[in-house]
């Protein structure tokens, strides 16, 4: 028999429909209980309509510091998944060459030295 792993997500939002609170739980996770976040992005594939189904979700408490830190570890992330998931090791670096520069330019990362300013 095949193993199901579930998750779940949790939206608290107010009366504009604006998240207030987001918590998620995970099978696998191998925690107890509903962990908090402020922000998250969720992307999925449409098999049939071969195109990607979004959801972008952050709290009213999430600040413009903290997100610019949050796409900076999406664009990592992007990249170690997509490296994983193709052997596109070129591209992979390519993208996280745009990640070190997305950072530099918002101030999140050191500059390096490697791109003009």
């Amino acid at each position: 028999m095949a193993k199901v792993s579930e998750v779940n997500i949790k939206v608290e939002v107010d009366d504009n429909h604006i998240p207030k609170d987001i918590e998620w739980s995970a099978t696998d996770a191998g925690e107890d209980g509903l962990k908090k976040s402020k922000a998250m992005m969720m992307a999925m594939w449409d098999k049939e309509m071969e195109n990607t189904l979004r959801m972008d979700l952050w709290t009213h408490d999430m600040t413009v510091d903290e997100m610019k830190k949050f796409y900076h570890q999406c664009f990592v992330s992007m990249a170690d998944s997509f490296e994983r998931s193709t052997g596109e090791d070129g591209m992979a670096a390519a993208m996280r060459d745009f990640a070190d520069f997305f950072g530099e330019k918002l101030g999140i990362l050191p500059p390096s030295g490697r791109f003009d300013k």
